[in-house]
């Protein structure tokens, strides 16, 4: 049995939630102290872990339990965290659906399996989250590549990951969430 000094439920919610609510709650926590988080969504795995890193918190792992996730995560103390800080590169969707024809970009989803399954942009390249450090090698770095997922969180993420490894990336924002250009299915 993990000890924990607090419980978060965030199950039910999808991304951002989880990492919003997870936010709000370690700002208020003290240094050294363990968070659970109960959440549902898979895609919660990556973001949580994602976000623990960019800032500085220690993310500890994820069990598993039926459908729920129990995330946990230490608090970090001032000194070791960062501020946390946007990828200062974005496009809106309407400025990225006039660019959807250009040959010299690459367009990767990073959102889960089943969420790219049901709909994505055409030419789409699914790449979850946690997938991304495995198979970045994958894309082109003499490509521009624009990361899109459901609301802007975990692309941003994404876009930073792939900044600091060397691609040319822009951020998807708001994204597929209020996405209203063409899309495809694997259905």
């Amino acid at each position: 049995m993990i000890q924990t000094d607090h419980v978060l439920d965030a199950k039910g919610l999808a991304c951002p939630m989880p990492i919003v609510k997870t936010k709000k709650m370690m700002k208020d926590l003290e240094s050294g102290v363990v968070l659970e988080i109960l959440a549902t969504d898979k895609g919660s795995k990556a973001d949580l872990k994602a976000w623990a890193d960019k800032v500085g918190h220690h993310y500890l792992g994820t069990i598993e339990e039926g459908d729920v996730l129990k995330h946990y995560l230490r608090k970090a103390s001032d000194g070791e965290t960062t501020l946390e800080q946007s990828h200062p590169h974005v496009i809106s969707n309407a400025n990225l659906t006039a660019k959807l024809s250009d040959d010299e970009m690459t367009i990767v989803d990073v959102r889960e399996p089943a969420e790219y399954a049901f709909s994505h942009l055409p030419n789409a390249i699914s790449l979850p989250l946690g997938d991304l450090d495995n198979r970045m090698a994958e894309l082109d770095k003499g490509k521009k590549i624009y990361v899109v997922c459901r609301t802007g969180t975990r692309s941003d993420l994404a876009a930073q990951k792939l900044a600091e490894n060397g691609y040319e990336v822009i951020n998807v924002v708001p994204g597929m969430s209020e996405w209203d250009g063409p899309t495809t299915s694997d259905l």
